[in-house]
């Protein structure tokens, strides 16, 4: 009789983490929460349209499994993505379950939902969608940059940050730069604690403005005329 392979003990726990995301509820709320803040048990079961009792169910499973965190302040519950490779994972998996050119979404609602993801977004802390896009690729452009093996930044790079007041936090074991795979442009764009710094600073600088309570995110006149003066980026590019 042929001896059997030991059994691989990463299995089990790949099993129960596919097992996480495997119900279109639990996968809705990880998506929610791609736009990097924490939510309210209530406010995900409404953006989910499930009773809030199902949505406390699902949460506790979530968190249980080491996807989401969450914090109590008086009566009310947050919860948010564990870390960075929680949200990296949720992402990589979105880019796999992306819908392909012909299909198209099904209402208007829809459709302008898509439309506002696929232009700018956050993905957990940093952008994503085309105003990302542009920005990696303006900065590879201007040597700020390297694609080649990964992404880094060249040293005219960490000059660029320093001369705009965007501290990189260097003294955790997060990445300075990392790529990460845009699920609508099917391109990487930057990630790792310096696109969560940029990202900050656009927020903050109002170069960029939330689009309602989800994710979606859209370059301002400012923002518009301050990466263009900074990174050379076409606003038609980013609308």
């Amino acid at each position: 009789m042929a001896r059997m392979a030991p059994h691989d003990p990463v299995a089990p726990r790949l099993a129960a983490l596919a097992a996480l995301l495997a119900d279109e509820t639990r996968a809705s709320f990880c998506l929610a929460l791609l736009d990097g803040r924490a939510w309210t048990a209530g406010e995900l079961a409404r953006y989910a349209s499930v009773a809030p009792s199902t949505a406390s169910e699902h949460l506790g499973k979530l968190i249980a499994g080491g996807l989401l965190t969450e914090e109590r302040q008086g009566r009310h519950r947050y919860v948010r993505l564990a870390d960075e490779r929680a949200a990296h994972l949720v992402e990589d998996l979105a880019a796999g379950a992306a819908p392909g050119d012909a299909e198209r979404p099904q209402s208007l609602r829809a459709a302008s939902t898509s439309s506002a993801l696929a232009r700018g977004r956050t993905c957990y802390d940093h952008l994503a969608g085309r105003i990302g896009i542009a920005i990696a690729d303006a900065m590879t452009v201007r040597g700020l940059l390297r694609q080649e093996t990964g992404f880094a930044l060249t040293d005219p790079g960490l000059g660029w940050f320093a001369e705009l007041g965007i501290g990189l936090d260097t003294g955790t074991r997060r990445p300075l730069v990392r790529s990460c795979l845009d699920w609508t442009e099917r391109r990487p764009h930057l990630a790792g604690a310096a696109g969560a710094a940029l990202c900050r600073h656009a927020l903050e600088a109002g170069w960029c403005v939330r689009i309602g309570s989800g994710r979606a995110v859209k370059a301002t006149g400012d923002g518009e005329r301050a990466l263009h003066e900074l990174l050379g980026i076409e606003p038609e590019t980013i609308r």
